[in-house]
């Protein structure tokens, strides 16, 4: 079972990448390890050098794609430049745009039921992804008085919740679930009233 030629020193990145192409296919329970080996093109027993059974190797992607996320979502906000509004709105146009682009990895991560605290290195990477977004919100929270300030924490939750509703309801092509509007429109807009709620938009902007 050699048909892809992969030797032994990337085994386990070609092991994640036949997971990624199944969960595409099939979801992320919707395949055994040893369909995932012969998608790989290697024998089952070779999987188990690597990984202990399918949750490991989920894990292992979605560990994958919340290291490419938050790359995205570092690039994205860009320390806070030009603005801090600016920087706050790209931060949820890359949540769409990782959706979008990669749709494996955004499945194993948070449609797997693979926790975040399924290993350490997991954790990690995750906690740093959604740091961004807190990042981001902290800076442009610094505009609203303290006394009316919520938590950095409590306002990107808000936005990473709003974030994954368009993801789940109208940016991943689900049947019978359409929108007259573009999900990038949706979320903007729903960002915007958002943030016009705690005074850092003009009713008019």
């Amino acid at each position: 079972m050699t048909k892809r030629g992969y030797h032994h020193g990337n085994l386990r990145a070609a092991l994640i990448e036949a997971c990624l192409r199944l969960i595409e296919m099939r979801g992320p329970t919707g395949f055994t390890l040893s369909e995932a080996a012969r998608e790989a093109g290697v024998t089952p027993a070779a999987v188990y050098r690597h990984f202990a059974g399918r949750e490991d190797l989920i894990a292992a992607a979605a560990q994958e794609g919340y290291g490419i996320f938050a790359d995205l979502m570092d690039h994205a906000f860009a320390d806070g430049q030009p603005s801090a509004l600016a920087a706050f709105g790209a931060t949820g146009r890359a949540y769409l745009a990782f959706a979008r682009r990669y749709p494996g990895h955004y499945i194993a991560m948070f449609e797997s039921g693979v926790s975040i605290n399924h290993s350490p290195d997991l954790h990690a990477v995750a906690t740093r992804a959604m740091g961004v977004l807190e990042k981001a919100a902290s800076a442009l929270s610094q505009h609203i008085p303290a006394e009316k300030r919520p938590p950095a924490q409590m306002f990107s939750a808000h936005i990473w919740a709003m974030s994954h509703g368009v993801v789940e309801l109208f940016a991943r092509g689900n049947p019978g679930r359409t929108s007259p509007f573009p999900p990038d429109d949706l979320l903007e807009t729903g960002i915007g009233i958002y943030l016009r709620g705690l005074g850092l938009l003009d009713p008019d902007q």
